[in-house]
């Protein structure tokens, strides 16, 4: 399917403001239409837009990921046997957290998960994935090849989505261009150019778990955790785990059957955690000194909490035990410090000038 005019892709925008859906084909040609840049920007725009203001269906975030994932998205492999494994949220949730996925990502690279990360700069948030990353020293703008070759190595790689590396013909020049979350905060993170089989990811709402896994299940995942957080005595709520209140998570199993679960931290043997000491501060250089101090150990509280029970998913959705399991193997990780290693490791690897991105990092830790 082709929009022929400015005319056509106007009367998608028409329908989905009129809350009608659009088919898995007719996202896809709007959004092959939206990279390729052949209708206005205000038109994009608008798309977007009512796209988000409707609410996505499954078969309308499929569409899109596959227009980017076909058009504009590098394909690389590792020479590693593992299976690659990537940790996510998309943004656009209620109450916005320190980078909780990067740290436990980091944590599950040390017990021996092999991370495949695809993320973006802030669009709604103080300090995005790509962001964070950059702040400790990892070259965020090189190559997807070398950032292949620090997920072999390293354990660990992160994919710029924002980035020509990773996506050259389009996905930079729109995310780059609005503040708001839209469908491509799902969409686009799921177009990760090691294509992964396994993944955990949050998402803003508990309405949209359910449709990403499905998501997820229909473009080749194997196995796979999505979330949405909550915080008790609110209606904010987190694209991550929450020791703040009760988690909502479908599970996608390798026998593709789809289990709905609900947890709370006391599952894990936790306390329930006001929301106050997960939300970062405006200070970036702050931030990232913070974040290195919890990777080497010496800050524990609703921090090193929230990142224990996330990396605990992620070590439980790679057949690595129990949920139960993995939060303690990720408690036991932080306590040791041993993940700051593996972030020197990462900052050495995934580096085009390693002495440059290493002096970055040492310079958090004094």
């Amino acid at each position: 399917m082709k929009m022929n005019s400015d005319r056509d892709f106007g009367m998608f925008i028409t329908r989905l403001i009129q809350k009608e859906n659009l088919s898995r084909e007719e996202s896809r040609a709007a959004f092959h239409t939206i990279l390729r840049n052949e209708t206005t920007e205000m038109q994009q725009g608008a798309f977007l837009a009512a796209l988000t203001a409707k609410g996505e269906t499954e078969e309308e975030v499929a569409g899109s990921w596959e227009a980017i994932y076909e058009l504009d998205t590098v394909k690389v492999r590792t020479d590693h046997p593992d299976p690659l494994v990537e940790n996510s949220g998309t943004g656009m949730d209620t109450f916005k957290t320190f980078n909780i996925s990067t740290a436990a990502s980091i944590v599950a690279a040390s017990g021996g998960v092999r991370m495949a990360r695809h993320g973006a700069r802030s669009i709604t948030s103080l300090c995005g994935t790509v962001d964070m990353a950059e702040m400790l020293g990892v070259d965020v703008e090189c190559s997807a090849e070398l950032v292949a070759d620090s997920i072999s190595r390293a354990g660990i790689g992160l994919f710029n989505g924002m980035s020509p590396q990773s996506h050259p013909q389009a996905l930079g020049r729109v995310l780059s261009k609005i503040y708001f979350g839209s469908t491509l905060n799902i969409a686009a993170s799921l177009a990760n150019p090691a294509m992964p089989k396994i993944g955990v990811r949050g998402v803003y709402s508990r309405e949209m778990i359910l449709p990403v896994i499905r998501v997820m299940k229909e473009i080749g995942y194997e196995r796979a955790l999505v979330f949405y957080g909550g915080i008790d005595h609110s209606d904010r709520g987190m694209d991550e785990a929450s020791v703040c209140g009760p988690t909502f998570c479908a599970e996608l199993k390798e026998n593709k059957e789809i289990h709905e679960l609900r947890f709370r931290p006391e599952d894990f043997g936790m306390e329930t955690e006001p929301p106050e000491p997960l939300a970062p501060s405006h200070e970036l250089d702050r931030e990232a000194r913070d974040f290195v101090s919890l990777l080497r150990g010496t800050k524990n509280g609703a921090r090193a909490k929230a990142v224990a029970l996330n990396a605990g998913l992620i070590f439980h959705v790679t057949e690595k035990g129990s949920m139960v399991d993995g939060v303690r193997k990720a408690e036991s990780i932080l306590r040791e410090g041993s993940s700051f290693s593996t972030l020197e490791k990462w900052v050495q690897t995934q580096n085009r000038d390693p002495q440059n991105g290493s002096r970055k990092l040492n310079a958090l830790c004094n």
